[in-house]
């Protein structure tokens, strides 16, 4: 018995090994099957991700948006802070929301000509008096036309002691010295590719449609050559940049087809800061192949301040080399969960948000505070912040921190929780002033008319035409932020610079010191 006992007990415990052996093999398989699942789901994903990318509107709306805030009531608690207000803030220093209103008329800057509807001798004939009235205006374009500037020397002759002496009239300075464009020709072809995004190939057939060919090459060869002209300008704005407590940064790709050390597909970088102290606001580009953190210790060498640029690890050797305060920007962490929004699975109108639809009406809570305090003075927008961004931010931190882990790790949804809290530290940082600004959007605007351009012509041949290429958009866009008129601006660049030996001289031509000619009125009535 005691054997047939203990071969039962063996045969018991092989059969529980055998069932454990299945067990596991099964549990095994389910969690293959999760995985392949998930990993399937995060293909599918991704896939809808691709094709929103490429077929899909470009813009960040969202359909069927959850709303948590209302703005009315953002206004009102706004409204009430404002009324707790000291007695010695002037409310001057908080100018009520301006509605803007539909433009009637046409600008008092352009030229007018007056246009008199008369009536015959006939028709008038016996009548008491006559007299106009304005019926309408129209706005008229006068084709552009080229013409050549014939330079006429004028030499007058002394004879004396039997020797002639010749004294010859003073010829005006080129900043190229030989060309045969004229400054306003040159600001003509820089805005119109840097500004318009035409390419110098269209301009080469615009030009000869207006009755004299001028090759892309040599365009091309007047912009290249110019960069060096500018230089002296273009360091003046980098200092004057650089002595300034808040810049925004940020990058984008490039081609250069001809870089030493470089494939021609690889990709090089067009950076950009953009800042300065008040009243002197610069947006200043510079080509360099590498996206390396040495680059921004190049451009901000002197920058003792508040940086702000999205999440790219190589902002953070200039932070620590300058000691510099680094911000985020929370526009790229909401693009983020518009990807993750856009690309999660069809549902239907009763189905409940996804995590992404939450964190997106979190953010738009923070936007919200935003626009509500955009016309107050620093001070107030920053005690706004303080009663109210930050409550909004420690609630979403939290729950962040709960949910993210609930979320399939890889997903889009995922991928934008981690950023978002490993970059909390420095997108709360907006809060700490009320002159800051909660985006990099300022940089990423300062930045687009570049990605536009880029569209159009495609790529740079050379380092050297993409070093002028960053000196142009530096030109126009600074010109932007004063205020200028961009071809206006490069044209009274182009007349004094070659007389600019000075250093006052340089700074009078500096964006914020530019005095332009204003344009020529008519008088409607003589």
């Amino acid at each position: 018995m005691a054997a047939v006992i203990s071969d039962l007990q063996e045969q018991l415990t092989a059969k529980d090994e055998t069932l454990q052996n299945h067990q596991d093999q099964l549990k095994q398989r389910d969690q293959a099957i999760q995985s392949r699942d998930a990993h399937i789901k995060i293909l599918e994903e991704l896939l809808r991700h691709k094709k929103i990318q490429q077929f899909a509107a470009s813009s960040e709306k969202q359909p069927n948006q959850i709303v948590l805030f209302d703005e009315a009531e953002l206004e009102v608690a706004i409204d009430e802070l404002r009324d707790e207000l000291p007695d010695d803030v002037e409310e001057a220093d908080a100018p009520p929301r301006s509605h803007k209103r539909r433009q009637r008329g046409f600008s008092d800057t352009l030229l007018r000509e007056r246009i008199e509807l008369t009536l015959s001798d006939d028709e008038k004939a016996g009548a008491s008096k006559t007299f106009f009235t304005k019926v309408k205006e129209e706005l008229e374009y006068i084709p552009a036309q080229l013409k050549v500037l014939e330079y006429w020397q004028e030499k007058a002759v002394f004879e004396q002691d039997g020797e002639e002496r010749v004294i010859v009239a003073a010829r005006s300075t080129h900043p190229l010295g030989k060309c045969i464009a004229t400054p306003s020709l040159l600001a003509y072809l820089i805005t119109s590719k840097y500004a318009d995004g035409l390419p110098l190939y269209r301009q080469e057939q615009m030009l000869k449609r207006l009755g004299h060919e001028v090759s892309r090459t040599s365009m091309a060869h007047w912009i290249i050559r110019l960069n060096d002209v500018f230089k002296p300008l273009m360091t003046l704005m980098r200092e004057a940049q650089n002595g300034s407590d808040y810049l925004q940064a940020d990058e984008t790709r490039i081609q250069v087809l001809k870089e030493d050390g470089k494939r021609a597909q690889s990709d090089k970088w067009m950076w950009v800061t953009r800042g300065g102290p008040p009243g002197k606001p610069s947006v200043l580009f510079d080509y360099d192949p590498s996206r390396g953190g040495q680059v921004p210790v190049r451009l901000l060498d002197t920058f003792q301040g508040i940086l702000q640029a999205d999440g790219y690890s190589g902002y953070g050797q200039v932070c620590r080399e300058n000691g510099l305060t680094r911000i985020g920007c929370w526009d790229h962490a909401r693009r983020k969960f518009v990807e993750a929004s856009r690309a999660a699975p069809a549902k239907g109108k009763k189905g409940p948000p996804s995590k992404a639809d939450v964190a997106l009406s979190h953010i738009r809570k923070l936007y919200a505070v935003e626009k509500a305090a955009n016309e107050l003075s620093d001070g107030e927008r920053y005690r706004v912040r303080q009663e109210k961004s930050l409550p909004l931010l420690n609630a979403f931190k939290a729950w962040l921190e709960k949910n993210a882990s609930k979320v399939l790790k890889g997903s889009l949804t995922r991928k934008a929780m981690d950023y978002t809290l490993n970059q909390w530290d420095t997108l709360v940082g907006y809060c700490e002033r009320g002159d800051l600004k909660i985006s990099n959007a300022g940089a990423e605007n300062a930045i687009r008319p570049f990605a536009l351009g880029r569209k159009a012509w495609l790529f740079a041949d050379t380092s050297q035409g993409a070093k002028a290429s960053a000196t142009c958009y530096s030109l126009i866009e600074t010109a932007k932020a004063n205020g200028l008129e961009p071809s206006a601006y490069i044209h009274h660049v182009l007349t004094h610079i070659a007389d600019a030996v000075t250093l006052e001289q340089l700074e009078t031509l500096l964006p914020w010191n530019a005095e332009l000619p204003t344009s020529k009125k008519v008088a409607q009535y003589g």
